[in-house]
């Protein structure tokens, strides 16, 4: 280990013991876990316990939102690590013009969503979070994160960037990437086209409205790493991103990821994922054909090629011609699934 990073390790030890003198506990052991941006994570073990220190990248009003959910998902049962308060009764903690909490530490088996055997179990334990995240009503300070009501405009954002990346990729065809984003980017249109109509059509706004009792916290990162088998079930970790939606949003990330994974969609893997979350919390008829809507939407060739035309990004065209034939192929899947539903 070189000095600089020994004394950066050092240097995040002090800091720890500097923050934990909030609380009513002595550590006989201090470990970083997570280090190298502002977001940082510390084991803390006493004599008797295990916590995890985490240190947080937003601003408190964000932090507030997210936490107090913790707190409320706690409170009503849900699985998820307690916050410890400070001695104050605190449950965010100031320290040099950043923010900590406290939390008791989780054992368990981290979840890979790519393993079918840990894929169904995970599942079951992010619809019991989405269950028990019902009702959860930010107070105070907290800004509330919500995207609830913002899908037609988020759909509309993205058909225009192919648009214009269209334009850009027209004035540079000769680059084998752009000339591969024109010869697929018509059909992605007419894909994302369908998507906004069928949701315009659908229960959306209902389903958004205020009152609504499908409005749930959605995770937004669940996977490695924030899904842990544990003796008592499932225990979700890290829900800095929670923000209000229908839990469509969640499933289908994961619905997408899985079918990314395999390189291709299938009807087996689709209602498999939806009969899996069900068991736990069942959808409305209305639920699921929002979120077939919006697994119809193009968001993987969008979030593909982001990397090239907003972060600059060189993409290999086998990359963009892959991701846009996946795309296609899962039209007949979805629309069969959303017929069916009629």
């Amino acid at each position: 280990m070189d000095t600089g990073s020994f004394e950066m390790g050092k240097d995040l030890i002090s800091l720890a013991k500097e923050v934990l003198k909030n609380y009513n506990i002595v550590p006989d052991n201090i470990s970083v876990i997570q280090s190298g941006t502002i977001k940082t994570v510390w084991k803390i073990k006493t004599q008797n316990s295990l916590y995890c220190l985490k240190r947080l990248k937003q601003s408190y009003d964000k932090a507030l939102f997210s936490v107090n959910a913790q707190i409320y998902i706690k409170q009503s049962g849900g699985k998820v690590a307690a916050v410890i308060p400070d001695k104050s009764g605190a449950p965010i903690v100031f320290h040099n013009e950043q923010l900590f909490v406290l939390y008791e530490w989780i054992h368990g088996k981290d979840l890979d969503l790519n393993n079918r055997s840990d894929l169904i179990p995970a599942l079951h334990g992010l619809a019991e979070f989405h269950l028990v995240s019902r009702g959860y009503t930010a107070k105070g300070d907290a800004r509330v994160s919500s995207k609830l009501g913002k899908w037609p405009e988020q759909y509309n954002s993205m058909r225009n960037k192919f648009l214009v990346w269209k334009s850009e990729a027209a004035k540079k065809a000769s680059l084998s990437y752009h000339s591969s984003y024109l010869k697929s980017v018509d059909p992605i249109i007419e894909i994302a086209d369908k998507a906004m109509e069928l949701l315009n059509r659908s229960s959306y706004t209902q389903l958004t409205s205020p009152g609504s009792d499908r409005i749930v916290l959605c995770h937004q990162d669940f996977g490695k790493g924030n899904a842990l088998l544990t003796e008592k079930g499932v225990f979700v970790l890290d829900l800095d991103g929670v923000t209000y939606d229908l839990a469509a949003r969640d499933l289908r990330k994961i619905t997408g990821k899985d079918a990314e994974n395999r390189n291709r969609w299938d009807a087996d893997s689709v209602t498999g994922i939806l009969e899996a979350y069900e068991k736990f919390n069942p959808m409305s008829q209305q639920e699921r054909d929002v979120l077939y809507i919006d697994l119809l939407f193009p968001h993987w060739f969008y979030g593909l090629l982001k990397n090239l035309y907003l972060n600059g990004k060189t993409l290999k065209p086998g990359e963009i011609e892959r991701i846009a034939k996946l795309e296609q192929t899962k039209v007949p899947l979805l629309n069969s699934l959303l017929k069916r539903s009629k």
